[in-house]
């Protein structure tokens, strides 16, 4: 008798957590596939400091969230005041002349460069050139930044 009172119960339970695990694996968004995006199929959005094109945004077999996307910021405008984000990103510059916020000092880069944020360190750019600056970000988002209070996206 107890060994069946046992096994009900264990069975009960099984049911119930296999019935909430459920729609939480239904919810969630599926993994995107290998793709190639034309720079001249992707529709321009302009804001105070330049434009911007999204490239993806979603999650991966491995990560939460990869997304990518590319900004141009006019000559003598700043993406945005120093701050901290939670994630990993890497950004690479396209054309122009950035100033980078690195650590704690300000950088000068070109075409070809490479700037990597890491998360929770102090960031920013701006366009020091006499040109459009335009710049690639790559945002590298995993179960631990992703579910943070302070996500800044």
């Amino acid at each position: 008798m107890l060994i069946c009172r046992t096994f009900t119960l264990g069975l009960f339970i099984a049911l119930i957590t296999a019935g909430l695990a459920a729609p939480a694996q239904t919810s969630k968004t599926t993994a995107m596939t290998s793709t190639a995006i034309e720079w001249d199929s992707l529709t321009a959005k302009t804001n105070a400091n330049g434009s911007s094109r999204q490239f993806f945004q979603g999650p991966t077999t491995t990560l939460d969230e990869l997304e990518c996307h590319a900004s141009t910021l006019n000559p003598g405008a700043t993406n945005h005041v120093i701050l901290e984000r939670p994630h990993d990103e890497v950004i690479i510059v396209k054309e122009g002349t950035i100033e980078a916020y690195v650590g704690d000092k300000w950088v000068s880069v070109g075409p070809g460069s490479v700037i990597f944020n890491a998360a929770n360190t102090p960031q920013s750019m701006r366009n020091v050139g006499t040109i459009p600056a335009t710049y690639h970000v790559i945002v590298i988002e995993t179960v631990a930044t992703s579910k943070s209070p302070a996500a800044v996206k």
